[in-house]
């Protein structure tokens, strides 16, 4: 089954028309399919059968509580970045023991409450996070598991703000400072070395970066061997990369088999933290047009969703391909799809050739990944509701705001 196609004429979401959501459930809207996601992690889970292995999502991604709890109940685990996302993932029934804590900023509180419930590990990305954690741990009468996330220096080939790779990148040890490290974390008392952790960073179209980072994390492996240091797992990150326009994604098959020859025949368990590769095609963002605006050196489509909801083109220059939900006869001509904010850099695609109306329905497609989770409530805009379509039915998973939500937790003075 395919997750968003026509019939009829009219893009579907799995068995449900798009316009019946719009109407049901009101616009701007996000859209998901349960058959995607579902189909995403089998992939990965088919390819790690017979080795020892892991799927921890990358909660970043969408971290709407029936995403995360669809997940959790088919085995994965979750990569997390913050006790929010904590929280969220055990409120949708994940299991402690397959979370992996990562994230440059870890404050004291949220390492009391990874080490109280009792996680799989924590990706530890600095010396001064090393010594912070030994000390909460002790203080608390705990062993820390940890792994070292390395920073191997090498280019994903990627959009620099999302390159985690680089010696220039925040994220991580240096791979020449990582063994003295290793062996630092050896001697305190509070502290477990599990394994070791390396993630080069995000939508990664070329498998041969993921390959590069792996044979010098092998050879530091190797090392810390010969050092006495016997790591139990081997964290491979995420970030392989969906078709948006006309990329040539690798598929899951292609990405992984390299990596697990190399990984053949060692005592490793295989961690894996996609994100967007299990979620980015399988939402889209729908929107209606409010007005159309011609003009003599560009047309702007106005619609009812904006840069608040969808921060990526404004953001990152991204591309989404944008879809009429039921197509219009005429002659298309190039719009500007912008919202109502107040930002000349509102906007969700240029020069899209379309034949508009106003009242249109349109779809923003591949919408799922870094869409709801990067919204704002700038303007005073409430943010958009979420509805996950399993084959014919729908299920509101996060209802619309309300004005009144966005001031329930302010005051005026007295």
């Amino acid at each position: 089954m395919s997750a968003f196609a026509r019939r009829d004429g009219v893009l579907n979401a799995e068995s449900v028309s798009l316009t019946d959501i719009a109407a049901e459930f009101g616009t701007p809207c996000w859209v998901y399919s349960r058959h995607a996601i579902e189909a995403a992690l089998d992939e990965f889970q088919r390819e790690l059968t017979g080795f020892d292995g892991l799927v921890c999502y990358a909660v970043k991604a969408n971290s709407n509580l029936a995403v995360l709890n669809l997940l959790a109940r088919r085995g994965a685990g979750f990569d997390i970045v913050s006790e929010g996302e904590l929280r969220r993932v055990l409120n949708a029934g994940a299991d402690p023991r397959q979370i992996v804590f990562s994230g440059v900023g870890k404050t004291a509180r949220e390492m009391e409450l990874a080490l109280d419930i009792g996680i799989l590990c924590f990706n530890v990305e600095s010396a001064a996070e090393l010594e912070r954690l030994d000390g909460v741990a002790a203080a608390m009468g705990k062993t820390a598991p940890i792994s070292l996330r390395v920073n191997p220096d090498v280019d994903a080939k990627t959009h620099p703000y999302i390159s985690t790779g680089l010696k220039e990148n925040k994220f991580g040890v240096a791979y020449e400072d990582a063994r003295a490290l290793y062996r630092q974390a050896a001697n305190l008392a509070n502290i477990e070395i599990s394994g070791i952790d390396c993630h080069i960073g995000s939508q990664l179209l070329d498998a041969a970066p993921f390959a590069e980072a792996l044979d010098k994390v092998l050879a530091l492996v190797d090392q810390l061997a010969a050092d006495g240091i016997v790591l139990d797992h081997i964290d491979l990150g995420g970030g392989l990369g969906i078709r948006y326009r006309d990329e040539d994604a690798p598929n899951v098959k292609s990405y992984l088999q390299p990596l697990l020859q190399k990984l053949a025949g060692r005592q490793l368990r295989i961690l894996l933290e996609p994100g967007r590769r299990l979620v980015g095609n399988a939402g889209l963002l729908l929107t209606r047009v409010e007005y159309l605006k011609p003009g003599e050196i560009k047309n702007f489509a106005i619609v009812d969703a904006a840069m608040n909801d969808l921060a990526r083109p404004a953001l990152y220059g991204s591309w989404h391909d944008i879809v009429p939900v039921v197509p219009r006869a005429g002659l298309p001509m190039p719009w500007e799809i912008v919202g109502p904010v107040c930002e000349s850099g509102d906007f969700l695609g240029h020069g899209r050739e379309l034949a508009l109306a106003a009242g249109d329905l349109l779809a923003i497609m591949s919408a799922g990944a870094y869409g709801m989770v990067m919204s704002s409530n700038y303007n005073s805009r409430v943010r958009a509701a979420e509805v996950m379509v399993d084959g014919a039915q729908t299920h509101l998973v996060r209802r619309r705001e309300t004005v009144e939500d966005l001031y329930a937790l302010e005051c005026r003075l007295p």
